[in-house]
């Protein structure tokens, strides 16, 4: 992330925020050896820093903003074990943030920040009774017993517009993710064969994607042949693919934190059967249409009222229903999400788009008695003047899946 971007960021968050409100974000910690640290998003969205544990905090003053970051204290002892902590002069310049200061610091400093304060947005207020306190709601519970006419609120609403739209920096990101995904659906797709087990598919994926420089998934891949493409989360990843089978891929690479979210199905055969083609043709038909919609101000319930209608009408020709009211036996979920550093990212389904809104259009037709389930889906950049299909090198004509 540039610091230009940054800084562009921090800026249109100040101006979300009244004189006398402070923003407070903390970075995720460290999970429990081995596994791999992955850096909260709204915290990296405003920082840029990859860093366990830290906390960024802006106050609004006099329509001015107060910056100042929180870090960890490098101890010389540990080093051996965990290796150097980032140093204040590194935060400060990846960052751009003049202010870096040490954890052991926070609460001192957080006493000069709170007085006077009027509002506090946090992120991460949200949760389950059930479960434990997290450490942002910990600090708020303290704040507010300290300095009682403080109001707490979740920093997502200050956040989530933000977000929504991509900058041309953000944009590159995206595509670089999808274009990693799309050499792993390419490779999976030369050497799938029948007699395979799914999760031997999932690991071409994950090697494709580790050798070019994605070094996590967007979420747990699914992997779905036959009969189990038609369970919409189906995650095991543990059966063997049948010679007839279709596979449905779910599945996205992440670079630098963005995420792209990619569904193809093919048959492994190479073949498509005449059942089969004529489902995964409907479905198409569906896929390109809600695409050539995409365009600034229509809304994504407008998209998804209109994916029903062709769905429906498709199931009809199918054979499969014969009233429009009944499509849901066969296809339950909306045809798409906004997409980010977070595969369903934040952005509004009741609102017009916007340009540089990023949404997924996955329309699908699941036949479980059938042992069939197709969904295809791309990731759709909103424009001035239209849409441009970021994932559009995929392929997935039957012409291209049967060669």
């Amino acid at each position: 992330m540039n610091k230009k971007s940054l800084n562009k960021r921090r800026e249109k968050l100040l101006n979300q925020m009244k004189d006398n409100e402070i923003i407070i974000l903390y970075a995720n910690s460290q999970p429990t050896y081995p596994r791999y640290f992955l850096q909260d998003n709204n915290f990296l969205y405003f920082t840029g820093l990859n860093i366990p544990d830290a906390i960024f905090v802006m106050k609004r003053s006099n329509g001015k903003a107060q910056f100042v970051v929180f870090i960890e204290r490098g101890i010389p002892e540990m080093e051996v074990w965990e290796g150097k902590k980032m140093t204040k002069e590194e935060a400060s310049n990846i960052s751009d943030i003049k202010t870096v200061s040490f954890l052991d610091e926070f609460d001192r400093k957080m006493q000069i920040y709170l007085t006077g304060a009027e509002k506090c947005y946090v992120n991460s207020l949200g949760g389950n009774l059930a479960n434990p306190l997290n450490k942002q709601k910990i600090f708020i519970q303290k704040a507010k017993e300290h300095f009682p006419r403080i109001a707490a609120d979740e920093a997502m609403k200050l956040i989530t517009p933000l977000r929504a739209v991509k900058d041309k920096d953000e944009i590159k990101q995206l595509q670089k993710a999808i274009d990693i995904t799309a050499i792993g659906i390419e490779s999976i797709r030369a050497q799938a064969k029948a007699g395979m087990m799914e999760y031997e598919l999932e690991a071409i994926l994950k090697y494709e994607a580790n050798r070019n420089n994605s070094k996590h998934m967007s979420f747990h891949p699914i992997i779905a042949s036959g009969v189990n493409a038609a369970t919409l989360h189906y995650h095991q990843n543990h059966s063997k693919i049948g010679a007839n089978d279709l596979v449905l891929l779910d599945v996205g690479a992440a670079f630098n934190s963005y995420c792209a979210d990619i569904s193809r199905t093919f048959p492994v055969s190479g073949k498509f059967t005449n059942r089969q083609k004529a489902v995964y043709s409907e479905v198409l038909a569906v896929n390109k249409a809600i695409i050539e919609m995409v365009k600034p101000g229509i809304t994504m319930l407008e998209l998804n009222k209109k994916t029903v209608d062709l769905i429906s009408d498709a199931l009809i020709r199918l054979k499969l229903i014969k009233d429009k009211k009944d499509y849901f036996k066969y296809y339950m979920h909306s045809v798409g999400h906004h997409l980010g550093m977070d595969a369903h990212d934040f952005g509004p389904r009741d609102k017009p788009l916007e340009p540089g809104h990023v949404i997924t259009v996955e329309p699908g037709i699941y036949i479980a008695k059938e042992k069939i389930g197709v969904r295809i889906e791309d990731d759709i950049l909103v424009t001035k003047t239209g849409y441009k299909n970021l994932s559009n090198n995929i392929p997935k004509e039957i012409n291209d899946l049967e060669k």
